[in-house]
């Protein structure tokens, strides 16, 4: 399927990592100005129907699809520019930084008591 010209500037790679949330939202911003049913979507992503409907659930729940069943559209530009250009710089971040350790987290410091709950003695 051929891409427009400013997607074609804007893109850094076409191909890779992307996860199925994003192929569904590039295919819809490549398609911005058509609404298309789960099967043409699942169809022209490769992604099986039903994993497409559980990523339009969860992209509709992050107002970056809009639905009027049985259709699904790219919703605001500027929302899923947004979304898409913090993906990116946490990717960049991650790369450059390592990905947090969650569990490191939430071990770090957890027998202190926060400061706003310590006495005013330093208790």
């Amino acid at each position: 399927m051929p891409i427009d010209i400013d997607t074609f500037e804007r893109e850094t790679e076409f191909e890779g990592d992307r996860t199925q949330a994003e192929q569904v939202l590039f295919f819809l911003v490549s398609n911005e100005d058509k609404a298309f049913r789960r099967r043409e979507i699942a169809d022209s992503t490769g992604i099986d129907p039903n994993v497409v409907s559980a990523v339009l659930s969860r992209l509709k729940e992050r107002d970056l699809v809009r639905h009027k069943p049985p259709y699904w559209a790219a919703g605001d530009p500027e929302r899923v520019r947004s979304a898409i250009d913090l993906r990116r710089s946490l990717d960049t971040l991650n790369e450059q930084l390592g990905t947090e350790d969650m569990d490191a987290w939430r071990d770090a410091g957890a027998d202190e008591q926060h400061p706003s709950q310590r006495g005013t003695d330093g208790e």
